[in-house]
């Protein structure tokens, strides 16, 4: 209620909703008017970001006017973080049910979080919520609708297509297919009926070319004074102001230039030193996962928290709202450090727990900046995925011995298919 008021009371007694919510209303009014989305020279300013899919979506809402528009939003933010926990918790791999002060500990850890969702109108607390629906109905085999739901995420705003090469490496031919055709559908088919197919298609181009296709020195996706400043803590922008002269007081003209960079490399190299740690990475990651002789429960959901922190820090653009999607790592975690039978273990694990959340807790105003810069939460990420890393190396002896869903499957489809 006191989230909802911070969106609906400014707009209703004050003098209007500010941050991202008039943006979304100008989105929408345009799409209803048969206008332009984004100016037609690619190089030039973007005011809307996202794909025409998401414009969309919100012209249903702005037809009745601002008001609707933010209580939708405000609604979807809701249902998003009442779901949420749910999903988290049936997919910590415990098997157990947790008491309502477990229940409700990784809401209190990112509650900041979930007031940027609120108070600036971003997207990805339901995004979070569609990926976990998806990984869930995925565990209940149902990869076809699993993959309607990434497709989704994806079109709504694209960085959850990293799930991907997840999907390749483990085989999930049923969910790529599904998620290839919604994608498909979501980008190219449901707009053309609202915005005329060429045109669909020719913003569609423009918004690529200004998007995903423009990298320089400068910056990336239209708004260079962030992808380099400190709001910006992807591996992509940590790794270029440690390794070349970056202002990263970019987004405050006021400021004077400050930099971080421990060595002076040219844009090239630095692009090179982020695909050689993205692929040391991502290697990483491909030689953790355990074998499908050695899957169960507990190592599938310690495994998709990983991924939801690579997907994160993989996004081109991870500022302090992205990190929301530490809630399912941070639940599994919280559940490893409540059950697990190992005192040691379960010590080790309320440790790093803490360890990630005292890094989080330096995104508070009262810190200075220069520490976001450094990437505190980006830090908070990596401990909190090798926490989860050691727990998939070393299981209790009688989860390792378990049957799992994923040993299961093989005989499950027999038994369907007779």
């Amino acid at each position: 209620m006191a989230l909802t008021a911070d969106v609906l009371v400014p707009e209703i007694w004050g003098s209007g909703k500010t941050k991202d919510y008039p943006l979304w209303y100008w989105a929408g009014q345009q799409v209803l008017h048969g206008a332009d989305l984004y100016p037609r020279d690619p190089n030039s300013y973007f005011e809307f970001l996202y794909p025409p899919f998401s414009a969309i979506l919100l012209a249903i809402p702005s037809f009745f006017g601002k008001l609707p528009l933010y209580a939708c939003l405000s609604a979807l933010n809701i249902i998003a973080w009442w779901m949420t926990p749910q999903f988290s918790h049936a997919m910590a791999g415990s098997e157990r049910t947790p008491a309502p002060w477990l229940f409700a500990l990784p809401g209190f850890v990112t509650i900041t979080f979930v007031f940027d969702m609120f108070d600036l109108g971003q997207p990805n607390l339901v995004l979070l919520a569609i990926m976990l629906f998806g990984f869930w109905l995925l565990q209940q085999k149902r990869p076809w609708v699993a993959g309607g739901m990434f497709a989704l995420a994806s079109a709504i705003k694209v960085f959850p297509v990293a799930v991907f090469p997840y999907l390749v490496w483990r085989r999930r031919w049923s969910c790529l297919a599904s998620m290839t055709l919604f994608l498909a559908a979501f980008l190219f088919l449901v707009p053309a009926p609202v915005r005329g197919f060429q045109h669909n298609i020719s913003e569609l181009k423009t918004w690529f070319r200004g998007m995903v296709a423009s990298s320089s020195e400068q910056g990336f996706g239209q708004r260079a004074e962030q992808n380099w400043s400190w709001v910006n803590q992807s591996i992509i922008a940590v790794t270029h102001r440690l390794t070349r002269p970056v202002n990263y007081n970019l987004d405050d003209p006021a400021k004077p230039p400050a930099y971080m960079n421990l060595v002076d490399l040219d844009f090239k190299t630095a692009n090179w030193i982020v695909l050689a740690v993205s692929l040391v990475i991502g290697l990483g990651y491909v030689a953790l996962m355990p074998t499908q002789a050695r899957r169960t429960q507990r190592s599938d959901a310690e495994e998709l928290g990983i991924l939801f922190c690579l997907m994160t820090l993989a996004s081109p653009l991870a500022r302090q709202y992205y990190f929301m999607w530490l809630f399912f790592p941070i639940t599994i975690l919280v559940h490893r450090a409540t059950f697990d039978p190992r005192l040691a273990v379960r010590a080790g694990t309320w440790t790093g727990l803490i360890i990630s959340v005292l890094l989080m807790c330096l995104s508070i105003p009262v810190f200075p900046k220069e520490l976001q810069a450094y990437g505190n939460n980006l830090a908070a990420t990596c401990v909190i995925a090798g926490v989860l890393a050691w727990h998939i190396l070393h299981p209790p002896r009688d989860a390792a011995s378990s049957p799992s869903a994923a040993k299961l499957e093989p005989q499950n489809e027999q038994r369907a298919q007779r």
